[in-house]
């Protein structure tokens, strides 16, 4: 059971790329490290296989696609290699839209070529846009308020159709705001340049690298003022990649593909983050309050039923777990 990942050098991919060793299946990774690192590489090695397969290359490139899945006999797909970044996005559109797009087209049209037999795609609560109810459940309206929304809405309507008339079946995860980091201090998130998530901004705060915080609005109508998320453990996301490569869409629906989100079905505010990472750290974390940014929402956080009675998949860390996992990667790499 060999699964291609692409972005597998990524955060969330190299996760899933140590859950699939331990299900007992065999990874192998496509990354263009435009936004990873070679090392994640060694450690991911460390983690599971001394020969783990790594290519580095362009997804959206679907000649290389071809060839990787014929060398290695892939059966399945887990599609995370994207740019990300929902500011980013705002600025450059079209760059979005041609490289997440055209990924998302070149996988599927390899895939089926193939006869891969699944593809799970990372997809993003942002599709949801301003939900107008909460928690969110997979049946809400659809509303991206960034080009980066568009392009993993657009994603998932890529591969629902092309799975209708294939003999490959899709399944969507939405899910909501990843943190954390494996356990053992190897893997975890490092973007380059600036963080665009909370997580790591506040680590940066706590070790000294970053001098305070900027928390971006206090006014929206939450309750302590600043925007409510559904922070999920790194972890049991890798989990819910695994739980979706082994369910079976037929009973579950007429179609090829199924969505499902991914959280913790828990809302937090950023103060309530930034408060919980001081007691995990023992450090304050100094902030200053400043506008919102454009394409952020007040609240959004999951309804989880389906995967949980679908994939048997439920988060179980908690949000004091997912802070000292990523201090503990922090710490690791500032001690070398």
């Amino acid at each position: 059971m060999a699964t291609l990942v692409t972005g597998g050098a990524g955060y969330i991919g190299s996760h899933t790329v140590v859950a699939l060793h331990e299900a007992g299946r065999e990874p192998v990774i496509v990354d263009d490290f435009s936004n990873a690192s070679h090392r994640v590489i060694d450690a991911l090695r460390r983690l599971t296989v001394k020969d783990l397969a790594v290519v580095e290359g362009d997804v959206g490139d679907q000649d290389l696609l071809a060839r990787i899945l014929s060398r290695h006999a892939i059966d399945s797909v887990v599609h995370f290699a994207a740019r990300k970044s929902v500011s980013e996005s705002l600025a450059d559109p079209l760059g979005y839209y041609r490289s997440n797009i055209g990924a998302t087209i070149a996988l599927a049209g390899a895939g089926i070529a193939a006869g891969v037999k699944r593809i799970v795609f990372s997809s993003s609560a942002v599709v949801y846009g301003a939900a107008s109810e909460l928690p969110v459940s997979e049946d809400a309206p659809t509303a991206p308020e960034s080009p980066y929304g568009v392009t993993k809405l657009t994603g998932e309507r890529i591969l629902a159709d092309a799975a209708a008339v294939s003999p490959t079946t899709a399944v969507m995860l939405r899910y909501f705001n990843p943190v954390g980091a494996h356990p053992s201090g190897l893997l975890g998130e490092d973007p380059r340049g600036e963080p665009g998530n909370l997580a790591p901004r506040i680590m940066q705060v706590a070790s000294g690298a970053r001098r305070r915080l900027e928390v971006h609005g206090a006014d929206y109508a939450t309750v302590d003022g600043t925007a409510v998320r559904d922070y999920v453990h790194v972890t049991d996301l890798a989990d819910g990649h695994v739980a979706a490569l082994d369910v079976a869409l037929e009973p579950l629906t007429d179609k090829r593909s199924r969505v499902y989100n991914l959280g913790t079905g828990a809302g937090t505010t950023v103060l309530q983050a930034i408060a919980a990472a001081a007691a995990v750290t023992g450090s304050e974390i100094p902030y200053v309050i400043t506008g919102r940014r454009s394409g952020d929402v007040a609240a959004s956080w999951a309804d989880c039923g389906r995967a949980r009675s679908e994939l048997g998949w439920q988060a179980r860390r908690s949000l004091q777990q997912m802070l000292a996992d990523q201090w503990n990667f922090v710490r690791r790499r500032q001690s070398g």
